[in-house]
């Protein structure tokens, strides 16, 4: 899975839109991170950026903002609402895909050092990011603001993490933190009152209302030995909740905050309301999500709502998110589209060209162009991933067969491994051609000099030994998606059993297929002992491909006799 991390700086101007976009301008200079958003606030003489991509580029970009920032902010002449105590306040990191928090850490770590050293600002480490336990929370970092920082960076318990602990008045400090994505999403009522919108905010929300003697609304308040107020906690962790009226749409809402969607996701949080909703005589009639949303958040919500129904998981990720957008009602006050609303759809390239988007039209034409490639490596790729398609077909048709229902778990988790190995197969039918250009881009590099020859040779032979590793990996799960299928042929639905048969027949023409691209490949490597180890590992995978296929149609052929 691809790596992505966001990135959402706040910075100390809110007014000017030049010098605004001479921050931004320095984000979307690097290559690879995509901005999704600029919201400024007049009032708050702030501005809140969120950019996304791989967590390298991510960290070149926020450290060219914030030095961007260092120049065209003056912190001694800042007025706003909003607490803040720097030219770029704050700085978290979260994650999106395919990266935990402890890596998401270890690149805060990254950034705030260098903006220490190198721009001599003073860093604070705050939430997951933190060093120490009182400077998890921002506001306790922050207090005294940018006006107490001088006084504060003087006291040994306030020593910065990164940077000076010396005050610059024009820069003042940043905050830079690792903190869960933050999902905003809001559930319709079928009422206009605010007040009973608010009762049911306060029932799911974390921190929940205050007690009271006697009437819940009426009643005296309840204090602790301290005279403090004692608070009885929602039903929802991580997620923060009011009740209002959107006069937009003449309804009620929860605005809920989902804080840490590992916790509570979308999908718990939907149905908690509905269920407190319901207790207090309201009916839920969809929901919103605002801003955006990790694809795990919407895939996750779908599975959910598939095993309430007991129907297969395994099933595309186009399927998934419409079960979850049908589910949650998220187009109840304007559709739905997930290219806006899932993050990583939105920073796929535009325009970008994949084998595995084309019509079945469209690839065997560029296939049997004179261009070289596609080749034999991504045509395997593809058999091989429509042979697994045809084994989870068998699964997903045994899930929801009549008289079977008890059985649908145990056909839903080889649909769901199917699914995994025909997703990953499709991506290296576009994988192989990568691989190939590179080959192709390292004999285009220049010669001219010793260095440069000494750096084609090193560029040729690390290329060819992907262009090696590529077609291997496609033989590693096909044969792997072969458990499939001869699941499939034993206990599948009996009158789909030739359909497992073929997508064996598929599976191993994949493996063959690939085995004769790592073959092939081996010609531009010196690497005697890699080209040796592959060769047999592909050898011993062809073989036992070519035993699992005889089984697979031995046990199709006995149950087509049998019908």
């Amino acid at each position: 899975m691809k790596k992505l991390v966001e990135c959402v700086p706040n910075f100390s101007e809110g007014r000017d839109m030049n010098v605004i976009k001479q921050i931004t301008d320095e984000i979307e200079s690097v290559e690879g991170v995509k901005l999704l958003d600029v919201d400024p606030g007049k009032a708050t003489n702030r501005t809140v950026v969120t950019f996304v991509g791989h967590p390298d580029d991510v960290i070149e970009a926020a450290f060219l903002a914030i030095k961007k920032a260092s120049k065209v902010i003056d912190m001694s002449k800042h007025k706003g609402e909003h607490p803040r105590m720097g030219a770029t306040d704050v700085c978290p990191l979260v994650p999106v895909a395919g990266m935990d928090m402890e890596e998401t850490i270890e690149y805060a770590n990254k950034l705030a050092k260098r903006v220490g050293e190198e721009l001599e600002i003073p860093i604070f480490m705050y939430e997951y990011a933190a060093k120490e336990e009182k400077r998890t929370n921002l506001a306790g970092i922050r207090a005294g603001e940018y006006e107490g920082m001088p006084d504060k960076l003087q006291k040994p318990e306030w020593k910065p993490d990164y940077g000076p602990a010396k005050f610059n008045p024009k820069t003042g400090v940043t905050a830079v933190g690792a903190r869960d994505f933050l999902v905003a999403f809001n559930v319709n009522l079928n009422t206009t009152s605010t007040r009973r919108a608010n009762a049911v905010a306060f029932d799911v929300r974390e921190k929940g209302r205050v007690k009271r003697k006697g009437h819940p609304l009426l009643g005296e308040v309840v204090k602790d030995d301290k005279g403090k107020k004692v608070w009885m906690p929602g039903s929802l962790k991580a997620v923060k909740a009011i009740g209002w009226f959107i006069e937009e749409y003449g309804i009620a809402q929860i605005s809920m905050n989902l804080t840490n969607i590992s916790t509570t996701p979308v999908h718990v949080a939907f149905d908690e309301v509905c269920k407190r909703a319901e207790a207090r005589g309201l009916r839920v009639t969809g929901s919103e999500l605002v801003g955006l949303i990790p694809l795990k958040g919407m895939l996750d919500a779908g599975k959910y709502f598939l095993t309430k129904q007991q129907r297969s998981l395994g099933v595309s990720e186009s399927e998934l998110i419409k079960i979850a957008v049908m589910s949650m009602g998220l187009d109840d006050l304007k559709p739905f589209n997930p290219r806006e609303k899932i993050i990583e759809y939105m920073i796929e390239e535009e325009g970008s060209s994949r084998l595995a988007d084309m019509t079945l039209t469209e690839f065997a034409d560029e296939t049997a162009s004179e261009s070289p490639a596609p080749g034999g490596g991504s045509i395997s790729a593809y058999v091989g991933a429509l042979g697994v398609s045809l084994g989870t077909m068998v699964a997903n048709l045994s899930s929801h067969k009549r008289g079977w229902d008890e059985r649908w778990k145990e056909f839903s988790d080889w649909a769901e491994k199917g699914q995994k190995l025909k997703d990953e197969l499709m991506r290296l039918v576009d994988e192989d051609t990568r691989a190939f250009n590179k080959i192709m881009d390292a004999f285009g590099m220049s010669k001219s000099t010793d260095e440069e020859k000494k750096a084609r040779k090193e560029a040729i032979e690390s290329a060819s030994k992907y262009a090696m590793e590529v077609p291997f990996r496609v033989m590693e799960k096909a044969y792997e998606s072969m458990e499939v299928m001869e699941a499939m042929a034993k206990e599948g639905n009996p009158n789909s059993v030739s359909d497992a048969g073929v997508g064996a027949l598929c599976a191993r023409t994949a493996v063959l297929g690939a085995y004769l691209n790592v073959k092939i490949n081996a010609g531009g490597i010196n690497d005697q002992k890699f080209i040796s180890s592959l060769i047999n590992k592909g050898s011993d995978l062809a073989e036992k491909a070519h035993r699992k296929e005889e089984r697979i149609l031995h046990i199709v052929n006995q149950k087509i006799a049998e019908l």
